[in-house]
């Protein structure tokens, strides 16, 4: 009995002890020698790098890489985290060549600049066999942004760029707008060195994209665009024209041929505003009247002049609706149209200056109404047209002596109205300096009964 007891107290004594090798066993047969000492030297939750080297295993079948590019790739990470203690720090494991993207172009609004490869950096040393010559219908889809699904032999012409170091060819479509075609095929590496260069290729061209597609190209031949300084630019002598009749009373009126420049003769009343004279075509004193200033070796001794009709023929320039400039040739004085109304058989009522305050004034129907306005140069007293014609302005003279501008009225109508003379700038008369109202009472003629 007392052997059986002490059978019975060694037996499990045993089994624990076999029990601790059998669990250190595995671990010392899988486990690298290099991947234990990396997991003694981290924390448990440091092993999870480990792991990702694991989703690598599917490339080893397109593209074999040697194994100790693998074992140096881990211990990068491992040595920031002891460092810094955060992922993802620290310098990536360096590729080879980076893939190519499309954040660089911006040649389309959508970023799309042509075809990208299917492997990084692919080189091509066989050709596909010749398939038939694409028909003229399906060349047209090759050159039309939009159409697709065109696979045959035929030409490219373009210019060649580089983009991720392939080389395409920038081809102006039917629309006037860019594809581009990613050229494959044992030159490859060539056609870079062809950048910029007018590129002809001949080969199987695959139209697959909306904007492009690839051309795996069996010839090519390259030229060389000339940068050189562009030949001057003969620029055409403008051809002076003869304004006719009709084109010189439409230049006449306000408004009318603005921008115009032709030859003719114009005939109007000479003004003067400093030390410049220019004439007056139409609507003389009024807010539209149309004024030309004369250059030239003509307007020498024009002075004597002032106030009289003349005739200018020389090269006119309109440049805004209410005049321009005249480069005259001959300036000649004409005799007026119209003689001047007498002032000696009725009553003239004058006014002298212009106030900011309103004047008043009384006049009998058909008798004379004079105001006499100071000018400043490059302005002129104007008027409405509504207001010329209601109260009959006769005439409208300028004394240089000041200089003064006169305004001679002889109303026919009764009635009380308002004048209103705005001091504008002479080709712009919205431009206004000054204005000055005058109230017009305008009596009836007293009936003398027998």
């Amino acid at each position: 009995m007392a052997k059986k007891k002490a059978s019975a107290a060694r037996k499990p004594k045993p089994a624990k002890k076999a029990a601790k090798p059998a669990k250190a066993k595995p671990a010392k047969k899988t486990a690298p020698p290099k991947a234990v000492k990396a997991a003694k030297a981290l924390p448990l939750k440091a092993a999870k790098p480990l792991k990702a080297v694991k989703p690598a295993k599917p490339v080893k079948a397109e593209k074999p890489a040697p194994a100790p590019a693998k074992v140096a790739a881990v211990p990068a990470p491992v040595e920031v985290k002891k460092k810094d203690g955060k992922k993802g720090t620290g310098p990536k494991p360096s590729a080879p060549i980076p893939p190519p993207s499309l954040s660089a172009p911006t040649r389309r609004p959508d970023g799309w600049v042509g075809p990208l490869p299917d492997k990084p950096l692919p080189r091509a040393t066989k050709l596909p066999s010749e398939l038939e010559a694409l028909t003229k219908r399906e060349m047209e889809q090759v050159y039309t942004v939009g159409a697709r699904g065109v696979f045959g032999e035929g030409p490219l012409k373009g210019r060649l760029i580089v983009y991720q170091g392939f080389p395409y060819l920038e081809v102006i479509g039917r629309d006037k707008r860019e594809l581009w075609f990613l050229l494959q095929g044992p030159d490859q590496e060539v056609l870079p060195a062809y950048v910029d260069h007018r590129v002809s290729v001949s080969g199987l061209i695959k139209k697959n994209h909306n904007y492009g597609g690839t051309v795996d190209v069996r010839k090519y031949s390259a030229k060389k665009v000339e940068t050189d300084a562009p030949a001057p630019v003969v620029v055409p002598e403008e051809k002076l024209r003869l304004f006719s009749p009709g084109e010189i009373e439409t230049i006449s009126q306000p408004g009318m041929s603005v921008g115009q420049k032709g030859y003719a003769t114009l005939r109007g009343r000479l003004e003067m505003s400093g030390e410049e004279f220019y004439l007056v075509v139409t609507n003389h004193g009024t807010r539209q009247q149309v004024a030309f200033t004369i250059h030239g070796k003509a307007q020498k001794g024009l002075k004597k002049f002032v106030g009289e009709i003349m005739v200018a023929t020389g090269v006119i320039e309109k440049a805004t609706g209410w005049g321009g400039t005249i480069s005259a040739e001959v300036c000649e004085p004409r005799a007026p149209e119209y003689p001047p109304v007498s002032r000696e058989l009725i009553e003239v009522t004058t006014i002298e200056g212009a106030s900011s305050n309103p004047k008043n004034a009384t006049v009998k129907v058909n008798n004379g109404l004079v105001v006499r306005l100071p000018e400043k140069q490059g302005y002129v007293w104007s008027i409405e047209p509504a207001t010329a014609k209601r109260l009959s302005l006769r005439e409208v003279n300028l004394e240089p002596q000041g200089p003064v501008r006169e305004f001679f009225f002889t109303p026919r109508n009764p009635g009380l109205l308002d004048i209103d003379f705005f001091l504008a700038k002479t080709h712009n008369p919205m431009q206004v300096s000054k204005q000055f109202r005058l109230t017009v009472d305008v009596k009836p003629l007293e009936v003398v009964l027998p």
